[in-house]
């Protein structure tokens, strides 16, 4: 209830209070009471309505306590005076925050951490230990996040037409990001963090019902849903990556890949592509091969062509030269891979370690993965490339 709810009712009371952290405290002391109240007296009718109006109640009085200036008891009467049975959209509520906690003046990490506080129903010390630091450290980071939205003005509000795609390309960034951290733990002994990869997931959901006509949106939401239905074959039994060619397609999930195949059939028919679409449509020609051998390689590089002419970076580079290196051969691959400078990018040494092993280039692959091993936060990655180490060495 209260991870499928919290973003919600902080949403509605923010609407009116103006005040994110007010709308937080007030929300969270509805469900302590829910806590201490409906084991004895049962859950009620409408438990969602029964946490807004209680939160709204628990404002209230906290507004009127610290009642110092005239605006505040103004604020606390304007609450109480408002008709609890309005006809609200909730969805543009949560659209609201959702934009307020990815504003461009806020730092990348607390916009991640922000997001899922407010929308994701995570706890300080579930969102501390998703990102492996200390729970005051958490905390400071979303105690400043919200200072900077009063002391700077942030709008609460859905930006106008104009300026929607940069701020919803930071929103759609924030939830690629929370995904990214989930599938490919950066640290850890896990490589995959499900719960994060679901919120991401869950968000994204979101953001769809309440944009549909933005193809970018449903792209993201395909990309994710492709890439996830791999997880069960990711990892093996004792918890140790799988590569992609040794994964037991049958393992994948196949209902989530119909799904994320028909949202990107539906952005195909809008003509917008960009580049979560076409992430999502290179996702989609893996998610078609029966075994690795039949992937169509030549089709995901000619996606990869179209997405470093409309949004390029070394990443997407470095990705295709793993992909020309499958059409090409390890030579090709090589050469495209030499021409980055990444130096402190663990897929970087990677890739270019595969590459030499492929080409039996032993002692120049070891130093490319110990390179690669050395800059790798992961646990279950860093045992992958030591294995990988191990078998060139010998």
């Amino acid at each position: 209830m209260f991870r499928r709810e919290h973003g919600r009712a902080v949403a509605v009371l923010t609407r009116t209070l103006g005040d994110v952290s007010l709308a937080e405290e007030a929300v969270q002391e509805a469900f302590e009471a829910a806590l201490l109240h409906w084991p004895s007296q049962g859950m009620p009718p409408a438990p969602a309505g029964w946490i807004i109006k209680t939160a709204r109640n628990r404002a209230i009085d906290r507004l009127r306590r610290e009642a110092t200036r005239d605006e505040r008891h103004a604020a606390a009467v304007q609450l109480a005076e408002q008709d609890e049975a309005e006809d609200h959209d909730v969805r543009d509520d949560q659209l609201r925050l959702m934009f307020t906690c990815c504003h461009p003046a806020l730092a990348p990490e607390s916009r991640v951490a922000l997001t899922l506080r407010m929308l994701g129903g995570l706890d300080c010390g579930e969102i501390a230990r998703a990102f492996l630091v200390p729970e005051p450290t958490l905390a400071q980071r979303l105690s400043r996040a919200k200072a900077k939205i009063r002391a700077a003005g942030i709008p609460w509000r859905i930006p106008e037409a104009a300026d929607l795609p940069e701020r919803l390309g930071g929103v759609l960034a924030v939830i690629y990001l929370v995904f990214n951290e989930g599938y490919h733990a950066s640290s850890g002994d896990r490589l995959i963090r499900a719960e994060l990869c679901n919120e991401a997931m869950r968000l994204a959901r979101l953001t769809l019902e309440l944009l549909p006509d933005e193809p970018e949106v449903r792209g993201l939401l395909a990309l994710m849903l492709l890439i996830d239905a791999r997880r069960g074959a990711r990892v093996d039994a004792e918890g140790a990556f799988v590569l992609l060619e040794r994964q037991e397609r049958g393992a994948w999930d196949r209902a989530q890949i119909a799904e994320g195949q028909a949202l990107l059939r539906e952005c195909l028919a809008r003509n917008r592509p960009g580049p979560y679409q076409l992430q999502a449509a290179i996702n989609a020609v893996h998610a078609d091969a029966r075994e690795y051998g039949q992937t169509d390689w030549k089709q995901i590089r000619a996606l990869y062509d179209q997405w470093m002419a409309i949004a390029p970076s070394a990443v997407v580079a470095l990705n295709r030269a793993v992909v020309v290196g499958e059409i090409e051969g390890a030579e090709a691959g090589l050469r495209l891979v030499e021409e980055l400078r990444m130096p402190n990018y663990h897929l970087f040494h990677a890739v270019r370690a595969d590459l030499l092993r492929r080409m039996g280039e032993k002692e120049r692959a070891a130093e490319a993965y110990g390179e690669a091993i050395r800059r790798c936060g992961n646990g279950r990655e860093r045992e992958f490339l030591e294995g990988r180490l191990t078998q060139v060495m010998r």
